[in-house]
């Protein structure tokens, strides 16, 4: 994706965005700070991103790449806008038809009608081969 002419390219990123440059196969940044900080545009060269919680409104994250030229001239610019989205199963743990989030007993199980924990009830026939 990178621009005719590129040798090179930096990143910069939001906070709630950790980004990774790979190269080679070898990871050589676990977190690409907001330097100034460029790398070559080598063949297999990759950049990997990711968030760790989620957003707080849509495209609240971003991403900028961008290429340079032989002596370090910038050519362009590519930005990825990102939304994170939390993703959580919660349940009845203690089955008085309330979900809630941070019920103690969704850690462990107890048999009977006093009990709490979580029943799954799994569709594991055969509906077609």
């Amino acid at each position: 994706a990178a621009p005719a002419g590129a040798v090179s390219f930096g990143v910069k990123h939001t906070e709630g965005v950790s980004v990774e440059v790979v190269c080679q196969g070898q990871a050589e940044v676990g977190s690409v700070p907001n330097s100034g900080t460029r790398w070559p545009l080598d063949e297999g060269t990759v950049l990997r991103f990711s968030m760790s919680r989620a957003s707080t409104e849509v495209n609240d994250n971003k991403v900028t790449v961008s290429f340079y030229a032989e002596g370090g001239q910038p050519i362009s610019q590519a930005g990825v806008f990102l939304t994170g989205i939390g993703i959580s199963l919660d349940v009845d743990a203690d089955r008085d038809g309330v979900v809630e989030k941070n019920n103690p007993n969704k850690a462990s199980w107890t048999w009977g009608p006093e009990g709490h924990g979580a029943i799954l009830l799994v569709n594991c026939d055969k509906e077609s081969p």
